[in-house]
C-alpha cells in the first residue's frame, strides 16, 4: 500500500492576544477549516502563537542596559536595551560582529538574537516577542487539554525559523514537542545489503517542523496552525534530545 502524508495549512486562525488560551482558538480553527482531529494526527504550531498565548513580550522601554549589553552593541551596532534583553535569554555569547549577535539561548539553541521578534506583533518598535519559557511543557499542557476537551491522543509541535551555518535562509525547526519522538535512533538496524547503521539518527522533529514551514509561511500568510496526517511517529522524546550535547560539538 501506498504511503500518503497529508500537510494541511488551517486558513483563519485568528491573531492571539497576550495570555489568550490557544485551546479554543485551535477548535474555532478546526471547524472553519471543517475538520476534525483524529488519532494519530500532529498538530505544528508557530512559536509566535505560544508565546502570544504565554505573554512572552518585553519592552525596550522597561529594560536597563548591563555594561556588558552596552560594549556588545557597539560590536553589533544594535540597541543596548536589545542586547540587553538577548542577554538575559542567553547562557553564552557565540559570536557578535556588525549586525549579528548570534548566541546559546538557554533552552540549549545556538541562534540569531535569541529568537527575539518583532514581525507579525504589531507597529510598536518598543515591544519584543521571546520564545516561550519551556516549549515542551507548552507542548505537553496542550496534548493533554486536547485529550481532555476533544477526546483525541494527537502529537504537538512547536515550530521556529532557524538560520543554518554554512546554508543560505532559514528553515523550520523543533523547539517544543509532545507525543512525538524528535529523534528516531536507527543505529544498530541494517541497510537493503545487510550493511549496520553506525551513525543514522534522522531528526524527525525537524523534518516535521520543516514540512509544515512549507504551507505556514514567514510573512503575512497568516496560517501559523498546520496539521499533518498520515505520519506515524513512535515513542516520546524532548526537544533536548535534537541538541548536540556540548562535549561532542566540533565547532564550540
Amino acid at each position: 500500500m501506498a504511503t500518503a502524508l497529508q500537510i494541511i495549512a488551517l486558513e483563519g486562525f485568528p491573531l492571539v492576544q497576550p495570555g489568550e488560551p490557544l485551546l479554543p482558538l485551535i477548535t474555532q480553527t478546526l471547524e472553519r477549516n471543517t475538520l476534525s482531529l483524529q488519532q494519530g494526527d500532529i498538530l505544528v504550531l508557530a512559536q509566535k502563537i505560544v508565546s502570544k498565548s504565554e505573554n512572552r513580550f518585553a519592552r525596550l522601554s522597561e529594560t536597563q542596559a548591563s555594561p556588558e549589553a552596552e560594549e556588545l552593541a557597539k560590536t553589533c551596532g544594535k540597541d543596548p536595551r536589545m542586547v540587553q534583553l538577548v542577554l538575559n535569554e542567553s547562557s553564552q555569547v557565540i559570536r557578535a560582529i556588525r549586525g549579528v549577535l548570534i548566541v546559546r539561548h538557554k533552552l540549549g539553541h545556538v541562534m540569531a538574537n535569541a529568537g527575539l521578534d518583532q514581525s507579525n506583533i504589531g507597529n510598536d518598535n518598543d515591544l519584543f516577542l521571546l520564545l516561550p519559557k519551556n516549549p515542551d511543557i507548552s507542548a505537553h499542557k496542550l496534548k493533554q487539554e486536547i485529550a481532555t476537551h476533544l477526546g483525541v491522543d494527537i502529537g504537538i509541535l512547536i515550530c521556529d525559523s532557524f538560520g543554518r551555518p554554512w546554508r543560505m535562509g532559514t528553515t523550520g525547526v523543533c523547539i517544543g514537542c509532545a507525543g512525538i519522538a524528535p529523534v528516531r535512533d536507527q543505529r544498530g538496524e541494517h541497510d537493503l545489503f545487510g550493511r549496520e547503521l553506525q551513525v543514522t539518527m534522522p531528526a524527525k522533529g525537524d523534518e516535521i517542523a520543516a514540512a509544515a514551514s512549507l504551507v505556514m509561511g514567514e510573512a503575512a500568510e497568516g496560517t501559523p496552525l498546520v496539521l499533518i496526517r498520515g505520519l506515524t511517529i513512535d515513542g516520546e522524546g524532548q526537544t533536548s534530545d535534537l541538541i548536540r550535547p556540548l562535549e561532542e560539538d566540533l565547532f564550540h
